[in-house]
């Protein structure tokens, strides 16, 4: 590997534990209401964030303890995540609410793909959570954007290549990916959603106790019918952004990761008298 190449910020088994260990809490707090009973009703999502969030900060604690088991991360990766996470926020206030562009989808793919999965994953929950005490938006929904963008950026950190795929191949990859992850993003959280509807008489209105088969035929109409107005603007936006800005922010990010070197041992020198 030549000096101008940076790893990412690798995966040890404590990490991958732990992240295996918040995704399957994350896949329980999204998915269960498809399996509720009939008599859960409207309020299938209405109890569950609080415990999400109680959950979910201990466990993004446990990845951080853990990478820093594996790889020995140090102040200035903490301080590098603190940076990004205040940049992501940032940028969420300048598109949010205005046709689903949110231009901080491309920073979270960047910053994921050169940080790697278990960095990016915290980097994108910390995000989503700083943006909504920013912006006001905390609510029942947040734990959830914070899982949801968490999973953004560890995919992010997941593509291939990370090593040796550079230059317009990797902008291609991340375009993609942002535009796929743009639109996975609005269909996840629909799910968060859409079970607060269950009861109404409408074809794409969630029906507590139905077949799974059959709910998720109605959440298919229910995303193409809401959501995929804003999913696929955050898309485009998100590959514009990743394809123009993507060599100058991936420069920047390679560079300070290079000399923070996070993954390089300390070691102390005698004095010389």
């Amino acid at each position: 590997m030549s000096s101008g190449q940076v790893r990412p910020v690798r995966l040890g088994r404590r990490s991958i534990a732990a992240l295996a260990l918040v995704s399957a809490v994350g896949v329980v707090a999204f998915g269960w209401p498809l399996l509720a009973g009939a008599d859960s009703g409207l309020s299938a999502h209405a109890k569950d964030a609080p415990w999400l969030f109680a959950a979910l900060l201990p466990l993004l604690l446990g990845v951080v303890v853990a990478t820093i088991a594996d790889v020995g991360l140090d102040a200035k990766a903490i301080a590098m995540l603190g940076v990004l996470a205040a940049a992501g926020a940032a940028l969420r206030p300048l598109g949010a609410g205005t046709a689903g562009i949110e231009p901080m989808f491309f920073l979270m793919v960047l910053s994921g793909r050169v940080l790697g999965p278990g960095f990016g994953f915290v980097l994108g929950a910390v995000s989503m959570f700083a943006s909504a005490l920013l912006t006001g938006g905390v609510g029942p929904w947040m734990p959830f954007q914070m899982l949801a963008m968490g999973w953004v950026c560890m995919g992010a950190g997941l593509l291939p290549g990370p090593d040796t795929l550079r230059g317009r191949g990797e902008l291609y990859v991340l375009g993609a990916y942002g535009a796929v992850s743009s639109v996975l993003y609005g269909t996840v959280m629909n799910l968060q959603g859409w079970p607060y509807i269950g009861g109404l008489a409408t074809g794409v209105s969630f029906v507590p106790g139905d077949p799974v088969g059959e709910n998720l035929a109605r959440f298919v109409a229910y995303c193409l019918a809401t959501s995929l107005g804003w999913d696929l603007p955050r898309a485009v936006v998100t590959v514009v952004l990743s394809v123009t800005l993507g060599p100058a922010v991936l420069k920047a990010l390679r560079r300070a990761t290079r000399r923070a070197a996070f993954e390089t041992p300390v070691t102390f020198e005698p004095s010389q008298r």
